[in-house]
């Protein structure tokens, strides 16, 4: 157990813990303790976030031209009553009160009914850092912490936020590609959120060290965190996507299925492909080209041999309706007098990184020695996304950034070297604020995520971006799409895939996906079959797998995974317009796409550590198999009825089943009242305009908004949308379905709507009504 076991003996650290209070100071909606040298801030933002500062000397950190939260000053005034007792200071909201005891110096929040949360134990700094211990109440569970191995609920794990290549992770990782320092705690009526302010290396030990008490530490010369009232994740993620940003609609050919490899080495090889995929009417959208089609693996270059007319290529297989997205990896090929003009000017304008004695930081990554630039600063950020006309120019839709954590070895990969980092004393960030690597190595990625973004909105300002990264921070939503890195083809990284993913969309980041069938390794065809049909569930459905691998396409396994794969990616596509609804849900709300039980049912306890059962949005559950031979599996459905997508079949929650689930079937489960939107089976998103829309509805009263634009422009930011809200309702024998409200500036184009009633007696009629 590598979190706990081998490491070097240590001694106790010598904290400085935060005393009594001695003075305190009101100004607006901040209360200020001065104790002694040290100062804590707590400032009210919104009726449900409160900021809490802590500084040993009493100065405060400026604000930093890359922070990734709202600013202080943008947050619309709140009503917070803030009174000074003996023995305590209290800010109270309509929904919380934070109580600041004097003597210590602690804080405990509170919601209207009186439970405490978030209850201090004591804050205090040493020479690890700083550090604030709170108590874990009774039936607390812990979720979120970014990208995370193993199961759901963290409790009594250490989290450690460092970005790091994490080849060859499993169950038991720790550092992970993404750093991003949020989670939630959540018990029976009651939830709330920690987002820790800080790009530092940090750490959350959720009662591993001492049980009942989690502790947030940081090696940041200041104490910053946020807390976040729920009283669900709902209103968490909310605020919180408020605090650190929310996605902006992807491109709508984004959603479908993407095939990669690493690597469809040729031009040739790509087209047949391409060609295979119309032969076998499999529907994909994407072909990712990976780091072969690079001219000796110099990013921002053509093969000349292998890519000879990529333009070519590129627009015959648009015409066949795919777009292609090539990888982009920060190492630039360190090549003097060759000509190589990446390198060159990125050396003559001192854009690289650099160490304290001023010589380039190098290493060695896939075109043998490497310089890497320097990302925290704008004006390398606005040369690096000019570099991608070389890729745009050709037609290329989107970008695909990897090896960015930065991941660097000390001497040519295949030479059994070692990892290394850029040394934590190199100066990075602007001139005027210039700081160390130690302050910014987490914000690498995020930052080469945002010139790749820009690039992309540069050179093609008509089109909605398209960026997938391997690393980021908190909020790297706002930029980019995320996959969980070099997964493995086995059955272990399929069933840790829907956890991952979940305590992504719980930690903000709605567009994720994992690589299906692995990415190292061989897949067997059932394992294939399972994983194809748990990723029509990912908000990301992308295939992948690595070079020395079998090949992992959906026709390489047999006629009968090929159905199945057909099968499950028809359905996505016929999906897509609930799909895209849940999207535009995120883009407005943090919503996450993938959601566990909990998000719906945080009363329930049931599903506190139910890490294997999913919601895509709230109305259709899977319970996906992922153990090879399993063809019978235990479902629990929370409270309310539930249908079976396949035979109809109705059940009333709370209630465990046996499912059946022969491995052409995942079992899929439709929520009462739920109205889901489907689209004809297309081979790619908007192979044609689809003039029929089929609504597949559930007994009971129900709602649904179908959200709808033209799927790849920017006019939807300037009200060129359509929204149309169906209600459901039971009038004696008959179930109407009927428009209540559109409203938007698109005009959808005129559809024949058909009804499907899912689980129904016979007897029912469905009715469409459409008065608007």
């Amino acid at each position: 157990m590598p979190q706990y076991f081998g490491q070097l003996p240590s001694t106790d650290q010598a904290w400085s813990i935060l005393g009594a209070v001695e003075s305190v100071e009101i100004r607006d909606r901040s209360v200020f303790c001065h104790c002694q040298t040290a100062t804590l801030m707590v400032t009210v933002l919104a009726a449900n976030l409160v900021r809490v500062r802590l500084s040993p000397t009493g100065e405060f950190l400026p604000r930093r031209s890359w922070a990734v939260a709202k600013d202080d000053a943008e947050w619309t005034d709140v009503s917070v009553e803030i009174t000074e007792q003996e023995t305590a200071i209290l800010l109270k909201t309509q929904q919380v009160t934070v109580q600041i005891d004097r003597d210590p110096c602690r804080i405990t929040c509170y919601d209207s009914q009186g439970h405490p949360f978030a209850k201090d134990t004591g804050m205090g700094w040493s020479a690890s850092g700083m550090s604030a211990w709170k108590q874990i109440e009774p039936d607390e569970h812990f979720y979120g912490f970014g990208e995370r191995t193993g199961f759901l609920d963290k409790l009594a794990e250490r989290k450690t936020n460092w970005t790091t290549d994490a080849l060859d992770y499993g169950s038991l990782t720790d550092e992970m590609y993404q750093a991003i320092p949020v989670f939630m705690a959540l018990r029976p009526g009651l939830s709330y959120g920690v987002f820790l302010n800080s790009t530092y290396w940090s750490q959350f030990d959720i009662g591993a060290t001492q049980p009942g008490i989690w502790q947030l530490l940081t090696r940041s010369p200041e104490l910053d965190y946020y807390i976040i009232y729920g009283p669900e994740p709902a209103q968490i993620l909310t605020t919180y996507t408020e605090l650190t940003g929310r996605i902006s609609l992807p491109p709508k050919w984004a959603l479908g299925y993407h095939q990669c490899r690493w690597s469809y080495e040729s031009a040739a090889v790509v087209q047949e492909l391409a060609q295979e995929f119309r032969r076998r009417r499999i529907p994909c959208d994407v072909i990712h080209f990976d780091i072969d089609y690079m001219q000796g693996y110099r990013v921002f270059t053509w093969s000349q041999k292998r890519f000879p007319e990529p333009k070519q290529l590129i627009d015959t297989l648009k015409q066949d309706g795919f777009h292609v997205v090539t990888i982009v990896d920060p190492g630039v090929k360190y090549e003097p007098e060759a000509d190589y003009q990446v390198f060159d000017h990125g050396l003559e304008h001192d854009y690289f990184v650099r160490r304290s004695d001023g010589k380039l930081v190098h290493g060695y990554v896939w075109p043998e020695k490497a310089v890497f630039p320097d990302f925290l600063r704008s004006d390398v950020r606005q040369w690096w996304s000019q570099q991608h006309q070389a890729l745009t120019d050709m037609g290329v839709a989107g970008i695909w950034n990897d090896m960015n954590e930065p991941a660097l070895d000390d001497r040519p990969f295949g030479d059994d070297g070692n990892k290394i980092a850029f040394p934590l004393d190199a100066p990075q960030g602007e001139l005027h604020e210039r700081t160390t690597h130690a302050e910014v190595h987490n914000l690498y990625g995020l930052s080469m995520a945002k010139a790749s973004q820009a690039a992309l909105q540069q050179l093609r300002p008509e089109q909605r971006s398209f960026v997938l990264t391997r690393s980021g921070f908190a909020g790297i939503q706002r930029w980019s799409s995320v996959w969980m890195g070099d997964n493995q083809s086995l059955w272990e990284h399929l069933e840790m895939s829907l956890p991952m993913l979940c305590n992504m969309g719980l930690s903000g980041v709605p567009f994720v996906g994992c690589d299906i069938g692995g990415f190292a390794g061989n897949a067997t065809a059932e394992l294939f079959a399972r994983w194809m049909q748990v990723g029509m569930l990912y908000p990301l459905m992308r295939g992948h797998s690595a070079m020395s691998t079998a090949r992992h396409e959906p026709w390489v396994f047999g006629d009968r995974v090929e159905q199945i794969c057909r099968e499950y990616i028809e359905l996505r596509y016929r999906l897509l317009p609930y799909i895209y609804s849940l999207f535009w849900q995120a883009a407005m709300t943090g919503a996450p796409i993938l959601r566990p039980l909990l998000y719906h049912y945080p009363n329930d306890p049931h599903t506190y550590t139910l890490y294997d059962q999913v919601l895509l949005g709230e109305h259709l559950m899977a319970a996906p198999v992922y153990r090879p031979g399993v063809e019978y599996r235990a479902v629990y459905l929370p409270a309310g009825t539930w249908y079976d997508w396949w035979s109809q079949k109705s059940y009333h929650g709370p209630t465990h089943i046996l499912a059946h689930a022969p491995l052409e079937r995942m079992p899929l489960y439709v929520k009462a009242g739920a109205i889901i939107p489907m689209q004809p089976v297309m081979q790619y998103v908007n192979e044609f305009p689809w003039q029929e829309l089929t609504l597949k509805v559930t007994p009971e009263l129900g709602e649904w908004t179908l959200y709808e634009d033209d799927g790849h422009s920017f006019d939807y930011q300037a009200g060129v949308w359509a929204t149309t809200t169906y209600r459901t309702s039971q009038q004696g024998d008959q179930i109407l379905v009927e428009v209540i409200q559109r409203q938007g500036n698109w005009t959808p184009p005129d559809r024949k709507v058909h009804l499907e009633l899912l689980g129904a007696d016979e007897r029912l009629l469905p009715i469409y009504r459409d008065n608007l």
